[in-house]
């Protein structure tokens, strides 16, 4: 690939025009200073750069300028890229081509690191890389200004260099400095968790810039006032949803400058996985426009399914059965508590479930909480004990002072973080629903009390998705945490920083559908779709937005009874690419195309025909589809049996 500072500027308008422009472009707003006209009510601009532009290709008469800024509402920072309209050097591209890399409000909540390239020749620029791990395309700052816009950044939000790259910048980093083990490169801040809902507001552009494209970002920046709210509707849900979805294009050129942040080889003995073109699609924040639906695509034609996918789910994939009620539950049991047959009851908890008013009890042993060969008073002494266990831990940060926590930095901002993503957390149900709810006062407790107990892994976004449900459930603080940590025992490898859980889950799923669907599988290679990142959310929290609450903890309870395979949700995911592979394929679907289309999925997956359909997989991948997942990947049952009853020094203080 060709570097943009081997062109030769002699010829390159945009760069005589940004020496014209100079310095000057850089406009810092004072922080006691009202924001212009131009601007929504409480949004102040803070930072401004002119001539900050993007190289779609190679060529120089397709760069597209723009203007830049950094945007404070409230305590919150967001940045926009508009591109200029009518630029005689963008002749080859159209309007809609600039409209689609445009940046509309990126709330830095959202981002993961910005990475800084100063070459010895031609211009610095910046890649921003969203805590999804995806990135947008290289800003070139043609007048210089890289910066201060890495201080106005810092005045704003948490931002730390990396100490393994001086030339990445953490963004709201909160993991421990001195953990090695950590890879500070690649932080898996998980799925975004959106705000609240709120007021748009449109944040217009200076009329001193006469070739700029006045654009309109509403519903870009959002208000926290946290008070307005419709009755029944997820605004969080629906807008992380969005958020994935909105992909812009990006060219070859941009992708193959990104990828060289996101390669690396694996060293669990299975070789390489290629990840090209990961992490390299930006994302508009914008809501959906009619302006950007694309014809209904021309059906190709789509190879067979090699294992006649519908006959396989009627000859392996059982029916599902009524979930496991009251009365069946106690054959299960001998007179003091014990589950007899421990393989039987997980059995049949995943061929259908279990009811919901006595979940507590049975999700408590799926997740180790309780053994099963444990009886009913061992469970309540084991309770009493691991309450005031709890309680010690709790009081650790309960006990931090004003004072302290001045000089606390890691607890303060993992505080505010916490704090910030409860109130976002499946709000539209009942059960958290409403100002003052003292079951989001709960999650933000638990979540703080984890962050001390595994103060290494401390939070990550996302982790408040899994909690949840755990929470809805046991309806008690001391046992959701300890339900929560076996949780995170198995999925605490999703959230390291190296994201070596994430990779090794994705490794052994590409590995599973050439096994299981070679035609599909060499369609995903064709297509630059080899690092399945478009399954990063299904398998980051377990489908959790994908379905409905209820089915979701459905899901969650099969998975957990480990009955087929410790990896069975690496072949449901296999299961709902081969329900669309006719679609993927016929419609030509590119990586951008497919991401989209996955994530419109969520709501429309039958659970109960995916999960028979993964069964038949798994069934028929036998020792085969066991040897294509690397030792180790998660969710692998914890190796030290005696988690529950000892606890190594907490060395956090």
């Amino acid at each position: 690939m060709q570097e943009a500072e081997l062109h030769d500027l002699s010829d390159d308008a945009d760069y005589a025009a940004s020496q014209q422009q100079g310095s000057a472009s850089i406009m810092r707003c004072d922080s006691g200073k009202k924001s212009s006209s131009s601007e929504p009510e409480g949004a102040q601009v803070v930072y401004l750069k002119d001539n900050v532009t993007i190289h779609p290709t190679q060529f120089a008469s397709e760069r597209i300028s723009g203007r830049l800024k950094l945007i404070k509402q409230g305590s919150s920072l967001f940045m926009t890229w508009i591109p200029y309209k009518g630029q005689s050097t963008n002749a080859r591209l159209s309007e809609k081509d600039r409209n689609l890399y445009t940046i509309r409000a990126v709330p830095f909540a959202d981002v993961r690191s910005i990475r800084r390239h100063t070459p010895a020749l031609g211009w610095q620029y910046i890649i921003v890389v969203l805590s999804f791990g995806l990135a947008f395309p290289p800003l070139y700052f043609y007048n210089g200004g890289v910066r201060e816009f890495l201080a106005t950044v810092k005045q704003h939000v948490l931002l730390v260099r990396s100490a393994e790259d001086a030339n990445v910048f953490l963004v709201n980093d909160f993991q421990n400095p001195l953990q090695r083990t950590l890879s500070s490169l690649e932080l898996p801040r998980a799925v975004s968790i959106a705000s609240v809902p709120s007021t748009p507001v449109s944040v217009g552009e200076s009329s001193s810039q006469q070739n700029e494209e006045r654009t309109d970002v509403s519903a870009s920046i959002p208000q926290y006032n946290g008070t307005q709210r419709q009755k029944g509707h997820d605004p969080a849900r629906d807008i992380s949803i969005q958020v994935l979805e909105k992909f812009s294009l990006v060219t070859k050129f941009a992708r193959e400058t990104t990828s060289q942040l996101f390669r690396e080889t694996h060293s669990n003995g299975f070789g390489p996985l290629e990840r090209r073109n990961s992490n390299q699609s930006a994302l508009d924040y914008s809501h959906k426009s009619s302006e950007y639906k694309e014809d209904v695509p021309v059906q190709s034609p789509v190879d067979p399914d090699p294992l006649e996918f519908d006959k396989l789910s009627l000859v392996w994939g059982k029916p599902r059965q009524p979930p496991l009620g009251l009365e069946e539950w106690a054959t299960f049991l001998d007179s003091e508590g014990r589950v007899v047959d421990p393989k039987a009851l997980r059995k049949r908890i995943f061929y259908g479930g279990v009811e919901h008013k006595f979940r507590k009890e049975v999700w408590a042993i799926l997740l180790g909480y309780h053994s099963y060969e444990s009886t009913y008073a061992e469970r309540e002494y084991q309770k009493s004990i691991k309450k005031t266990e709890y309680e010690t831990i709790k009081n650790q940060w309960q006990s931090i002072s004003p004072g302290q926590a001045k000089r606390f930095t890691k607890f303060r901002e993992r505080k505010g973080l916490i704090e910030k993503d409860v109130v976002r957390t499946d709000r539209s149900l009942s059960f958290y629903d409403g100002d003052d709810n003292p079951n989001v006062n709960l999650l933000r407790d638990i979540l703080l009390t984890y962050s001390f107990y595994n103060f290494d892994l401390g939070y990550c976004q996302g982790m408040s998705d899994l909690l949840s449900p755990i929470l809805f459930v046991m309806e008690d603080e001391s046992e959701s945490f300890w339900c929560f940590v076996a949780l995170m025992e198995r999925l605490g490898p999703n959230f390291n920083r190296d994201q070596n859980g994430m990779h090794s889950q994705l490794f052994a799923l590409s590995k599973l559908v050439e096994l299981l669907d070679r035609p599909l599988h060499k369609y995903f290679e064709q297509n630059d779709c080899l690092n399945y990142f478009f399954c990063f959310r299904w398998i980051l929290i377990q489908f959790k937005r994908e379905l409905e609450y209820e089915q979701t903890m459905r899901l969650w309870e099969v998975l957990w009874t480990h009955y087929l395979s410790e990896h069975l949700h690496l072949y449901v995911c296999v299961a709902i690419l081969k329900r669309y592979r006719g679609k993927i394929m016929g419609e030509q679907m590119d990586f951008d195309t497919l991401l989209k289309f996955i994530n419109e999925l969520s709501g429309q997956i039958e659970l109960d025909a995916i999960l028979r359909d993964a069964e038949a997989l798994c069934i028929c991948a036998g020792e085969n589809g066991a040897a294509c997942i690397p030792p180790g990947t998660p969710p692998s049952l914890p190796v030290d049996n005696g988690l529950f009853y000892s606890q190594q020094d907490d060395e956090v203080l």
